[in-house]
């Protein structure tokens, strides 16, 4: 079992699909997002649904393979600690989206690229998101390939995107020791 968390200060698109990319990299994959101010993922259920309701067999592993979605619907991260556990306990591979104010270790912080010195540097490992403008990562860390918009799209569709270098890229990351 391995679980890690993504982070993006900047929020936007970004915060969204780095989880989502994330789990789509390492295969099987339940991405469970923490921030009660998270986005609309598609897909049946909410983590609060768990809470209130407890979870069921099926809820606790995986029903196929490929990148399952729990989206938030409400509920803080504190009072869902239980469901969190069990869900960890049962997947192969636990993805959490953070908001602004939830801390979770081992975090991923992604940060993107912006020209003109507006990348905010980051004082420890993280990930760098190209954006397009080919700029240099301001500090440690791996630096993602722009993606296709082909991918960004069947990720937020709910689909397994098609292989491609930004996905493999993407796999690395399951591959360093991240810190909080």
């Amino acid at each position: 079992m391995a679980t890690l968390a993504t982070w993006c200060p900047s929020g936007g698109l970004l915060a969204i699909v780095a989880p989502l990319a994330l789990a789509a990299a390492v295969g099987d994959a339940l991405v469970v997002d923490l921030d009660v101010d998270g986005p609309a993922y598609p897909g049946e259920g909410s983590l609060a649904e768990l809470v209130e309701d407890g979870p069921r067999f099926p809820d606790l592993r995986p029903g196929r393979s490929g990148v399952a979605v729990l989206r938030n619907g409400g509920v803080r991260p504190e009072a869902a600690r239980e469901v969190i556990t069990a869900l960890i306990a049962g997947w192969p591979n636990v993805v959490f989206r953070l908001g602004k104010d939830v801390e979770r270790s081992p975090m991923v912080p992604v940060i993107p690229l912006f020209p003109g010195g507006f990348t905010e540097r980051w004082p420890r490992p993280a990930v760098y998101q190209q954006m397009g403008w080919g700029e240099k990562a301001p500090g440690p860390g791996l630096t993602m390939p722009t993606p296709s918009r082909s991918t960004v799209t069947a990720l937020l569709d709910g689909r397994q995107p098609l292989p491609g270098r930004w996905l493999a890229a993407w796999q690395q990351v399951w591959g360093v020791t991240w810190e909080l």
